[in-house]
């Protein structure tokens, strides 16, 4: 009986809304074909491909490809470079939206607030292209804005920022913060936003302080949403962020700033080796797969974050 009415009730959702399942069927065939047929290219990664043969008459390798992968030490320095770029935004891309949601959420002129909250927000727009020519110009050091300031009032000498590779990583996450921290701005404010009133009418009946109300009660309140960027952004642990390096990078910094997607680039676009580039690219999915499933199984374990 139970099956009966759960087939009838099927079928009449399906009656009832079949237009938007119309609708659904262009975004269905646009991924099949941009993220699905792709997919077969993965076979390169054990092949050493050349385009004048095809996929189809390139010789198999088998494994070769990923052994050199593991074996180059230009491979696993970038596999730690990744790792420590993307580490780094994570913390740093939690930490400045979470102490800066805080103060604004002090800020009692609504106008004030809106008008601050608008203006951090709108880096998050700006394509890496423009941020990257806008860097390029004030963090030169023949007449960049910053090497200016620093010099005429500490005195510093020039620092070659885009040149050398400490600094470079120290400018690569500074810079993904400020172009980001805006979104995440709005994440922890909306989960301020379902913060009852009473709760902080309580506090101040029991004579809390604006810190005590904070400590106890908006910082609790902002850890589940907190807990889930972080579980979830375990999955981005090996994305460092192709189109900010790729716009900032250059041969002096590769030691330190090369990143698993600008290598793929290099070998495989540039160089043409496009077998080792697709075993690169295939280990990194792998990599990310495993890393994206454990992130949502720990985001559902400690914050009750399920997707469906």
């Amino acid at each position: 009986m139970g099956n009966t009415l759960a087939r009838r009730s099927r079928k009449w959702n399906l009656k009832r809304n079949w237009p938007l399942h119309m609708m659904l069927i262009p975004a269905v065939l646009l991924t099949l074909l941009f993220a699905y047929v792709p997919m077969g290219g993965i076979v390169m990664a054990f092949q050493d491909f050349k385009p004048w043969t095809g996929i189809m008459d390139s010789p198999w390798v088998g494994w070769k490809n990923f052994e050199k992968l593991f074996g180059q030490p230009d491979s696993i320095q970038v596999m730690w470079n990744t790792l420590i770029l993307a580490l780094s935004k994570i913390i740093a891309g939690l930490i400045a939206p979470f102490l800066f949601s805080l103060l604004l959420n002090e800020v009692r002129v609504s106008s004030f607030k809106r008008s601050v909250q608008t203006l951090v927000y709108l880096p998050h727009f700006l394509s890496w292209v423009i941020l990257g020519g806008i860097l390029l110009e004030i963090l030169s050091t023949e007449g960049g804005m910053i090497n200016k300031l620093l010099g005429n009032l500490f005195g510093i000498q020039p620092i070659f920022f885009l040149g050398d590779g400490d600094w470079f990583r120290f400018t690569v996450v500074i810079s993904h913060v400020w172009k980001e921290f805006g979104f995440g701005t709005i994440v922890f404010l909306a989960a301020l936003a379902g913060v009852s009133p009473s709760l902080y009418e309580a506090a101040v009946v029991d004579g809390a302080n604006r810190w005590k109300q904070t400590l106890h009660i908006t910082i609790p309140a902002m850890m589940p949403i907190t807990i889930v960027l972080a579980t979830l952004s375990l999955g981005n642990v090996l994305n460092a962020g192709f189109d900010q390096i790729f716009n900032l990078y250059n041969a002096l910094v590769y030691d330190k700033g090369d990143i698993i997607d600008t290598y793929v680039y290099r070998t495989a676009i540039i160089s043409g080796n496009m077998g080792f580039g697709t075993a690169v690219g295939l280990f990194k999915s792998a990599i990310g797969f495993v890393l994206i499933v454990v992130a949502y199984r720990l985001a559902y374990k400690f914050a009750g974050y399920r997707i469906f």
